[in-house]
């Protein structure tokens, strides 16, 4: 307990000493670690720091980097949606959240200069935080455990009106394993790692696989293959052996008869177990068919008795996409920031799908969980090129660099975005903001005239 004491007291005593010599500094940390916090929280944080630069002015120091502007054009091309947009009151209800994309790199581009030199220490501090969090949700499940008697406590999130689950639903137990694991890599690329560093290891790791968000389980498994397969002093020693070997490891992962086999008869087949977990929240008591991959595509007309998996569901919504453009003139256009919504509501009672109970509020009024699609489905195809080509840079600089935590950020982002529409959640957009900037943010500097 001792060495936890005066590693804490270090830690928040190197956090006041840059405060003092920078105030922005501070503020820009609060706003960083408060991003699992309750949404007001990390707005008041965020305002505390522009007024910071404000107060500041005379120190900043312009700095063009053309990767950051690409939140601004989506930011802008959102905004400006508005004209064609199929739903306007969406839309412009949408605008205030989508700020964050201008906000957050407006301001990044007018403290670069600090901001690149204190880069890993703010990674440092959200990486601390998370595992404050870690504990507290840790304790927290202990807690209702000890009172509820219920396993469920442990694993995944919880519902809005009976909190059974490892994290509150409003937080996401997919959004916090993203979150953890940023966290996670951040100790475990660490060059020479105390005791304190590998217990935290171990303990992010059990916090990632409780969450049970598999997506971000297979992808966080694949991170660390390649990381101590490629990027630790041993790897460098056995570089080709290790090719070989780490195609043998992903080879019989993807293709061992079992997994196979799996997925093979979710594809042709109804079953009663499904890859991906359930986009409802409770399973409708009146199920009577569990529908396939297969049957997602192609069905004519569902049935408010059939159920959807995680992954027939996303099929079926990739389905509407397309129904989508043969339908209308959106290519381009994109029927306009947030206003995907309604369309997807007729489509749902089109193809007669559960619309809801008491419960659960239906298939019909949830989005594509695809950021590249409801990107497309929204901006159209510029929103959609924009999006891509913010990913390929950032993951472009990453290896140039050789920057392991930059990878890791980019390809939790890229992975996420098949699954989630991570860009329409405020605590998404801002998480996804400020890494974006902090990881891309470069280049060259223009004084501005006090």
């Amino acid at each position: 307990m001792g060495n936890i004491y005066s590693y804490l007291k270090n830690l928040f005593q190197e956090i006041s000493r840059e405060s003092k010599n920078n105030v922005s500094f501070f503020f820009l940390t609060l706003f960083i670690i408060s991003i699992p916090l309750p949404l007001g929280i990390n707005n008041a944080c965020l305002i505390l720091f522009l007024l910071s630069l404000l107060f500041d002015y005379k120190a900043l120091q312009f700095t063009f980097s053309k990767r950051t502007l690409f939140p601004i054009l989506l930011f802008v091309l959102a905004s400006v949606s508005y004209f064609w947009s199929v739903d306007k009151q969406l839309t412009i209800k949408d605008l205030p959240r989508n700020s964050y994309l201008l906000l957050i790199p407006l301001a990044f581009l007018f403290c670069g200069t600090w901001i690149k030199e204190v880069k890993v220490k703010l990674l440092k501090y959200y990486s601390y935080s998370i595992v404050a969090y870690v504990f507290f949700y840790l304790i927290r499940a202990i807690i209702k455990y000890i009172y509820l008697k219920d396993i469920r406590v442990f694993y995944y999130h919880g519902e809005y009106d009976d909190d059974f689950g490892l994290v509150p639903k409003s937080l996401n137990a997919i959004h916090m394993s993203v979150f953890v694991s940023l966290a996670y890599f951040y100790f475990l690329i660490k060059e020479y790692k105390t005791r304190i560093n590998k217990a935290i290891i171990v303990f992010l790791m059990c916090f990632i696989f409780l969450l049970s968000s598999k997506n971000i389980i297979l992808v966080f498994i694949f991170l660390n293959l390649v990381y101590y397969f490629f990027y630790t002093k041993l790897a460098n020693k056995m570089r080709i052996r290790n090719l070989l070997v780490f195609i043998v490891i992903i080879g019989t992962f993807l293709f061992y008869g079992n997994i196979k086999q799996r997925f093979s008869e979710e594809f042709k087949t109804n079953k009663k177990e499904s890859i991906a977990p359930s986009v409802l929240e409770r399973k409708p008591e009146n199920v009577v068919n569990y529908v396939s991959i297969k049957e997602a595509w192609s069905n004519q007309m569902f049935t408010p008795n059939d159920f959807f998996s995680g992954t027939a569901f996303r099929v079926y919504q990739l389905r509407l996409f397309f129904d989508f453009q043969k339908e209308n003139a959106i290519f381009w256009t994109g029927f306009g920031q947030n206003a995907s919504g309604p369309k997807l509501e007729a489509k749902g009672i089109e193809y007669n799908v559960f619309l809801g109970n008491n419960d659960n509020e239906g298939y019909q009024n949830k989005n594509f969980h695809n950021q590249y699609i409801q990107t497309f489905a929204e901006l159209g195809f510029l929103g959609f090129l924009i999006l891509l080509t913010m990913l390929l840079l950032s993951i472009k600089k990453g290896f140039e660099k050789k920057d392991f935590i930059h990878i890791v950020f980019t390809f939790l982002m890229i992975s996420l975005f098949l699954t989630e529409s991570f860009l329409t959640r405020q605590r998404g957009i801002v998480f996804f903001s400020i890494f974006y900037c902090l990881f891309n943010l470069e280049s060259k500097k223009i004084l501005i005239k006090k």
